[in-house]
């Protein structure tokens, strides 16, 4: 009984803590049975290059954000259910080691560890937590799941009509097949629901006419907005995370080696090895 009122404690504890560090915009984490499984550092692939970010695993959540003042504090909190996750190992690339693709729904991206011990743990763990949660629940897993984005930096042309992309011509996202495209190639607005149930995304003109009736708009809407002044924003399904992310000490690294830039930062903590509350 001891110990279980004592790891309780504990465990509440850390939520908090994890809690803390997202300030006032972070949703609140803790609820009856969660557990706060292991963290961590990972470098997470986006549309303009890696970046590192802490990751938090639950034994029903994983939950990750944005690193800033050292690591002390963070932002930009995604929380993504165990259930609606679908892992893949992948081999090392040029450019990122020790990585595996996380698909969600909403979102798909590559991540990558500071070793291949650390980066076996996180799936692991991650697989396990999944299990038990399918195993104990009558939650089933997710059946449909985003593309992956390709990098901006993987094309210099539009990878539909062949335009070079320059300042006026700019880079975007077929939220449908995540090719990079040009604007005239991408005029097009549909709903991808797994994606959002509401919001008219950006599809390019290969995948609009594959999209059923229901989930495409009965006009071409792709439009540059104005304001008052005149000045030209942004298309509001533009503006995602990963595209306009401050270029902090924290969040700009010349090396994406993970084993290298890990090197002086706190690996990924085990927590709770058995998953569970002690038994009374």
């Amino acid at each position: 009984m001891v110990d279980h009122l004592a790891f309780a404690q504990e465990n509440r504890e850390r939520i908090h803590t994890v809690e803390n560090s997202f300030g006032p915009s972070g949703k609140t984490l803790f609820q009856p049975g969660r557990v706060l499984i292991g963290e961590g550092r990972l470098m997470k692939q986006s549309r303009r290059g890696p970046q590192p970010k802490v990751f938090f695993l639950f034994n029903d959540v994983l939950v990750y954000g944005s690193i800033i003042l050292s690591g002390r504090w963070h932002k930009k909190q995604k929380i993504i259910r165990l259930e609606d996750i679908q892992l893949e190992d992948l081999e090392d690339s040029v450019r990122m080691r020790y990585q595996w693709l996380i698909r969600t729904p909403c979102k798909s991206f590559y991540v990558a560890a500071s070793s291949y011990e650390e980066k076996q743990a996180w799936i692991e763990h991650i697989e396990d937590c999944q299990t038990k949660l399918l195993q104990n629940s009558n939650l089933k897993p997710g059946s449909t799941f985003a593309v992956t984005w390709i990098p901006d930096e993987a094309s210099a042309i539009c990878m539909r009509c062949s335009n070079k992309f320059s300042v006026t011509q700019r880079r975007h996202h077929c939220r449908k097949c995540g090719f990079v495209v040009c604007g005239a190639c991408s005029k097009k607005r549909a709903l991808i629901r797994h994606i959002h149930p509401t919001k008219w995304l950006r599809v390019c003109n290969v995948c609009h006419p594959n999209l059923s009736r229901a989930e495409t708009e009965p006009q071409d809407i792709s439009r540059v907005r104005g304001d008052s002044t005149g000045k030209i924003s942004l298309d509001e399904d533009e503006v995602d995370e990963g595209s306009f992310e401050e270029e902090g000490a924290e969040e700009q690294m010349e090396d994406h080696d993970p084993s290298r830039w890990m090197d002086s930062w706190s690996p990924y903590v085990y927590i709770k090895p058995e998953h569970m509350m002690p038994r009374t």
